[in-house]
């Protein structure tokens, strides 16, 4: 039988529930997909908190990668016996299979294991987001990142690389930082032992960064802010340490007439054409070995409690999934 962790209320990652569930037959526009690997990401703690409502109870993951068992009526693009990945809702991606939207799914290249989709495909695709639509990067722009260690930062720091643009990267300890320094960053900032702006000043020769790249939220706003550039973009898309705090149109003058956006994956990825096309360069960039997607931590679905707790406590450092 099919099981799946599920929630009945918001709370810590103890409400997670690991239990069988009836799956059923694919509708109209949907397929039944067995996962082979699923994707641990932050986003799924902002469902277990309430911070993104989901109606309960429910299932949890956006995330995951495996093989079409069956479709539905007026399914088009894939079939059973396909290797596909997908991120978004609807939530459910913790679960042995699952039925789903068909127009969801990506299909996956032969050369990329189950894995390294589960793995890249929402932080491989936030970042094609990122470096490819955001804002128009050159080669020779220099750039901040804020948690370069992570699932993120990681594909960024490679792809960046790539594009001949800099990062200039934050992590938290000596031990991300060499992570970070092997997968391209070419600065890197321990933000426990120094003053984060005042160091990107330093190494921008007091002019400031083009664009921030910001998943922590409230606890790096402020100093996102004061590493700009005049007419600088600070890019909130992520709040791992909380919601950004309300802005203050005056501030942004004050701070150089920088532009602040909160940008969303499901905006970059819901016009199908779009998504086909960032997918693609993605793909692309992994199966060709350019970019390396590090997992870094592999759980068991019925330890998702534990996931949830190492994530949450920022131990976990480049991707983490479950194996399946």
């Amino acid at each position: 039988m099919a099981k799946a962790v599920r929630f009945y209320e918001t709370g810590g990652p103890e409400v997670l529930k690991w239990e069988a569930v009836e799956v059923g037959e694919p509708g109209s526009g949907e397929v039944r997909i067995r996962h082979e690997a699923v994707g641990l990401n932050f986003a799924e703690i902002y469902s277990r908190t309430g911070l993104y409502p989901a109606s309960l109870p429910s299932g949890i993951g956006v995330a995951a990668a495996g093989i079409i068992e069956a479709v539905g009526d007026d399914v088009t693009g894939v079939a059973p016996g396909d290797r596909v990945t997908y991120t978004g809702s609807p939530l459910g991606a913790y679960s042995t299979e699952r039925v789903m939207p068909a127009s969801h799914l990506i299909k996956l290249p032969d050369a990329i294991a189950f894995d390294t989709a589960a793995a890249m495909t929402m932080r491989g695709l936030t970042t094609s987001y990122l470096l490819r639509r955001i804002h128009s990067l050159k080669a020779g722009d220099t750039v901040l990142l804020h948690a370069a260690a992570g699932g993120v930062g990681l594909i960024f720091s490679q792809w960046a690389k790539l594009l001949g643009v800099k990062v200039i990267g934050t992590v938290s300890t000596e031990e991300k930082a060499t992570i970070a320094r092997a997968h391209g960053c070419d600065e890197v900032i321990i933000y426990t032992q120094e003053n984060v702006a005042e160091k990107v000043r330093e190494l921008t020769d007091g002019v400031g960064v083009p664009v921030v790249y910001d998943s922590i939220g409230a606890t790096t706003f402020e100093t996102s802010l004061n590493s700009l550039a005049r007419r600088g973009l600070l890019v909130c898309f992520g709040t791992a340490s909380g919601p950004i705090p309300p802005i203050d149109a005056m501030q942004l003058c004050l701070t150089g007439s920088v532009f602040v956006t909160r940008p969303a994956l499901a905006d970059y990825i819901a016009d199908p054409a779009e998504k086909a096309e960032l997918a693609g360069e993605l793909f692309d960039h992994v199966g060709s070995g350019r970019i390396k997607i590090e997992i870094n931590q592999r759980y068991g679905l019925d330890d998702a409690v534990q996931a949830h707790r190492d994530l949450e406590s920022g131990k976990t450092t480049g991707s983490s999934v479950f194996a399946l």
